[in-house]
């Protein structure tokens, strides 16, 4: 029997993105956010409280590298997410990661983080439920070790945790259980 749990933001998994973005002074900020991800082919939508400082700065640079958190920086992915840089101003620096500037875009691309997606701003909407913000994928960064041999990212070597929304914890994404537009093919068949 289902009991009724009322409205709660309950799906799972929800994707741990980082958000990297240059401060005013170029230093550089990185924001853990879980409610956005791919919304067509080649673009993301991110949905952010105005207050936040990522946002400022989105409007300033119009850039934004957003990576996927891995298992072996969970500490730092987490602290991203707990800390302000409204009112932490080395917030990054305490991290003791390191960035590098993109080629693509005016955004820092974190060295630690395995996969890495530079975008540009494509336009900023004001709904009634908050901010959504619109990127462009202009390319993809990728570590050659979670690459399979075909070149293709291999979601086990990824490493990669989710947020789960129900009880506040993080969870190790990779064990393939099937094959997508194969695993329900026998119902196609009469």
């Amino acid at each position: 029997m289902k009991k009724d749990l009322g409205v709660a933001p309950y799906l799972f998994p929800m994707p741990v993105l980082m958000i990297a973005t240059y401060n005013e002074d170029e230093t550089v900020d990185v924001m853990n956010m879980a409610w956005g991800g791919i919304c067509a082919e080649n673009m993301v939508a991110l949905n952010l409280e105005e207050s936040h400082k990522t946002v400022a700065n989105l409007k300033n640079t119009k850039a934004f590298t957003l990576s996927i958190a891995d298992a072996a920086h969970i500490a730092e992915s987490d602290f991203f997410g707990i800390a302000s840089a409204n009112t932490m101003k080395d917030k990054f620096a305490r991290s003791k990661m390191t960035a590098v500037k993109s080629s693509r875009v005016n955004a820092p691309v974190i060295e630690e983080y395995p996969l890495t997606l530079e975008c540009k701003v494509v336009e900023f909407q004001n709904q009634p439920y908050g901010l959504r913000v619109l990127g462009e994928i202009v390319n993809v960064l990728a570590e050659e070790n979670i690459l399979d041999e075909k070149g293709k990212v291999d979601a086990a070597k990824l490493n990669a945790f989710a947020f789960d929304q129900f009880r506040s914890g993080y969870y190790k994404v990779g064990e393939k259980i099937g094959q997508a537009w194969n695993a329900g093919a026998s119902f196609m068949k009469k």
